[in-house]
């Protein structure tokens, strides 16, 4: 086969011109391989929170409606990207081919990868779903995809399971570029702190504030409580609902001795929450969206509407050396390590 485009535009069928991303259908005939694409045998798909959400909502938690709407979006899109939040997720398998542009790399017929890019711009063809995880946002299947000569991916790790590690770097863009914003010293409040994201920066803020600094976790409901307590994520735990941004300002403010904070963290898997994650940061400081739920219309105008100059970041999912930061916070802390293998490796 010819070479195809380095990030992927001879697989968009349409638009023209779209990159696959942005694509509303992409080319998913795995027969023909281009010279600088990879074939991967899939084993399984982490759904991207936001995306599993509204995909189980919509199919009221019946796993055969679920395993439904995904084949339907996979044969309509080539992609696995939900048409409502517009949010992929990751996928494991096992490498089948390698085009011969991209023999060099440190990559052989046989290894099991975990892809770093979006499902929702890669290419993926499903033969059958094998079983839908509903708690841990995972789907196995039987299947095929592509990696673009663009697309990052990382080998298994040896020393954890395939499970645990796809868990943890499905978010590895989160906890990462958290390492890279929190100081020493800073007041980090974190929505959405019960989640697999969201329990990644509180370890990361934490370790990285030092005995000056204030982490203040977010949570909807009681049950998470427990669990972040005995972990030692947070020097304070908040129960409020972020949809309700003048309420959730009171409470959180209220757990950080009255002070705004220097950075907000937003792991929240619904939509409605940016204003919450907006309010209580200082002038000058920092919101990290990394939910696919947000809406940055609703968070750059409401921002303005509120008076507020902060430093908005879009959740980039890819941050320079994200999947070993992410894999060596499992190594290094035992109790978050057993948490995780307790919840993702099923």
């Amino acid at each position: 086969m010819p070479m195809g485009d380095k990030y992927g535009t001879h697989r968009v069928i349409e638009p023209a011109g779209a990159m696959p991303q942005t694509a509303q259908k992409l080319d998913n005939d795995m027969s023909k391989l281009f010279d600088n694409e990879i074939l991967v045998d899939v084993i399984a798909l982490n759904i991207d929170s936001a995306s599993f959400t509204q995909i189980e909502n919509e199919a009221a938690g019946d796993e055969e409606k679920i395993k439904a709407i995904i084949m339907n979006i996979v044969s309509t899109r080539g992609k696995q990207q939900n048409p409502v939040t517009g949010s992929g997720g990751m996928f494991i398998g096992r490498v089948a081919k390698i085009g011969p542009a991209l023999a060099s790399r440190d990559l052989k017929p046989g290894d099991k990868i975990a892809s770093l890019v979006s499902l929702s711009l890669t290419p993926l063809k499903i033969d059958r779903i094998l079983a839908v995880h509903k708690d841990i946002d995972r789907v196995e299947i039987e299947g095929q995809a592509i990696l673009f000569e663009s697309g990052i991916y990382a080998k298994l790790p040896d020393d954890m399971d395939e499970r645990l590690a796809l868990a943890a770097l499905d978010v590895a863009g989160a906890p990462a570029q958290t390492a890279k914003l929190v100081k020493p010293g800073d007041k980090v409040l974190v929505l959405g702190a019960g989640g697999k994201s969201g329990l990644l920066c509180c370890y990361e803020a934490m370790k990285r504030v030092g005995p000056t600094g204030r982490v203040v976790a977010n949570i909807h409901s009681e049950r998470s409580r427990t669990y972040i307590q005995d972990m030692g994520l947070a020097h304070e735990i908040v129960v409020a609902d972020a949809t309700k941004p003048v309420e959730f300002l009171t409470q959180v403010l209220s757990a950080n001795k009255g002070h705004e904070f220097d950075i907000a963290i937003s792991c929240v898997n619904i939509q409605g929450t940016e204003m919450a994650a907006i309010l209580p940061v200082r002038d000058g400081g920092i919101v990290y969206f990394f939910s696919m739920a947000t809406s940055f219309t609703r968070a750059a105008l409401g921002a303005e509407g509120v008076g507020k100059d902060v430093l908005m970041i879009i959740g980039n999912g890819y941050t320079k050396d994200h999947a070993e930061i992410t894999l060596w916070e499992l190594r290094e802390n035992p109790k978050l390590r057993a948490f995780f293998e307790s919840q993702y490796v099923k």
